[in-house]
């Protein structure tokens, strides 16, 4: 979702006189809400068995009523496919997919997953039958607008913590989509002991997906155990996606594998440090100005990588296992003097 962003941008300043409007789920929304491009956005129920049949039918009608003149899929997948078409856009643009490429009339083939060819450019291709060009993350970045309810919860639950502004709270994401791309729970605890150690400044806000919660507390308990009350790292509940984004947006670095949180954290100033196992850098590095920092610290070549993320090949992960703390941390260090370049 974040990776469409910049296709909103785009499409704006091509069509300035045009409505815009963007239709998603409701775990997505944050992402577009507050979006300066767009002129409407939709929220469709993410519902099953009957009740989905009856939303699609429903957001069937409502679409065709809105008379769209183009209507672009950037997800891809069956529903969308459907609702693209159900639209009734003289204009339907998709990816070239099995079963679904009638939906479309403007067909554009799909690239293929591993190639290292990021995914926006991936998703710039939608955009080659209104006759755009090849994107630039300098003048077309990922964006998600500053949410200040989201901001005021931020700061309560840090004050609350002892974080104040004068601390360089550094962001780790500790968890990611899958288990193929979460480095070890032992190598985090090692690379932030090792950055508490060198500033009494510095405090970690170590956040996970809410099926991890425990996993980043564990890394907490890890951390106070090599260093006692010099430790100040936390692991505090769940932040929705809008909090994720003020919580980046504070911090002084944001270190986290390929996830979503990586690219919500994209979306603000803040340097990143972004680990890569099975999956490539030249494909989901933060797409923005490249005057902010950004670097990727992976496994290095492997025969094995980039893969599919459904079994590991070796059987030993070894894509994230090669991933050294002592890496991160140099990475991490260099993320943070930037700031003061």
């Amino acid at each position: 979702m974040v990776f469409t962003t910049p296709l909103v941008r785009a499409l704006r300043r091509r069509f300035p006189d045009a409505h815009l409007t963007y239709l998603t789920e409701p775990l997505a929304e944050p992402i577009v809400r507050g979006n300066p491009h767009l002129d409407e956005i939709l929220v469709i129920p993410k519902r099953s068995g009957l009740p989905r049949w009856r939303d699609d039918w429903s957001w069937a009608r409502r679409l065709r009523a809105g008379r769209f003149d183009v209507s672009l899929d950037l997800h891809g997948g069956p529903r969308a496919a459907w609702l693209t078409w159900a639209s009734g856009a003289p204009m339907r643009i998709g990816y070239q997919t099995r079963g679904r490429t009638w939906m479309y009339t403007h067909v554009v083939p799909r690239p293929d997953g591993l190639a290292p060819r990021h995914s926006v450019r991936n998703q710039w291709d939608l955009l080659a039958p209104l006759g755009f060009e090849h994107g630039d993350p300098a003048k077309d970045p990922v964006e998600m607008a500053a949410d200040p309810a989201a901001e005021a919860r931020l700061s309560r639950r840090l004050h609350d913590l002892g974080i104040a502004p004068e601390h360089r709270l550094v962001v780790v994401h500790v968890s990611a989509g899958n288990p193929f791309r979460r480095w070890p729970p032992e190598s985090f605890a090692a690379a932030v002991s090792d950055l508490a150690r060198r500033d009494p400044a510095r405090r970690f806000m170590l956040t996970s997906g809410p099926s991890e919660a425990e996993a980043a507390l564990a890394i907490v308990r890890q951390i106070e155990e090599r260093l006692g009350p010099a430790a100040r790292a936390v692991s505090h509940g769940q932040f929705d996606v809008a909090e994720l984004r003020s919580l980046a947006a504070r911090a002084a670095v944001y270190i986290g594998g390929d996830s979503g949180p990586l690219h919500i954290a994209a979306t603000t100033h803040t340097p990143v440090v972004a680990l890569f196992g099975p999956t490539l850098a030249e494909r989901s590095m933060p797409w923005r100005d490249p005057r902010w920092f950004a670097e990727a610290v992976d496994g290095g070549s492997l025969p094995c990588r980039p893969c599919h993320q459904r079994t590991c090949e070796p059987g030993d992960f070894r894509c994230l296992t090669a991933i050294a703390p002592h890496r991160v941390v140099a990475a991490v260090e260099r993320a943070l003097q930037a700031v003061h370049v």
